[in-house]
């Protein structure tokens, strides 16, 4: 039992010498960022449209989970984001045997994005080729059909700026 009080103190190690750490207690980039600034993606494909919401879903996901401003001027922020859509393809997944018409569809997007602080020019994060997959269920009824691709484009969209930030603060 006398051993029992030393284990207290003795996490503490055990856990950094096995690598753990908790989660956004580092910040990877430096002190001097306070703002960041999202442009209008560049789009390289022919799906118009899809660039839209892609910088508001990142500036919503840095607010709720980071400490930095968002800057609309990317001349007055410390950093800026910039990202490009380079490809988009759309193709059925499952057909209904029924039917013979798709019943689900996926979507693969992908983007190049690269943070940067703008004093220096360094690249603080860059990803050239970020994927993005979102599978959605399309109307069996012709007469009741609703395109699916819009909402499944604005959750694909949610996807990107959750893991965007992510990979930003991990440094990924």
């Amino acid at each position: 039992m006398k051993h029992v009080r030393y284990v207290p103190s003795l996490l503490p190690l055990l856990l950094v010498s096995c690598g753990y750490r908790f989660a956004a207690t580092d910040n990877v980039l430096p002190k001097t960022i306070r703002t960041v600034s999202i442009p209008a993606f560049t789009n390289l494909t022919a799906r118009y449209k899809l660039t839209d919401q892609l910088p508001e879903a990142i500036s919503r996901e840095f607010i709720t989970r980071t400490r930095y401003r968002m800057a609309s001027d990317p001349n007055t922020a410390d950093a800026v984001l910039r990202g490009t859509v380079i490809n988009y393809s759309f193709y059925p997944t499952i057909y209904d045997p029924q039917t013979q018409r798709a019943a689900f569809a996926e979507l693969h997007v992908t983007l190049s994005v690269t943070l940067t602080e703008r004093a220096t020019g360094k690249v603080l994060f860059s990803r050239p080729n970020f994927d993005v997959r979102e599978t959605y269920q399309i109307s069996r009824d012709a007469t009741q059909y609703f395109e699916e691709s819009e909402p499944a484009l604005r959750r694909a969209g949610q996807q990107v700026a959750r893991s965007i930030v992510s990979a930003v603060l991990e440094n990924f």
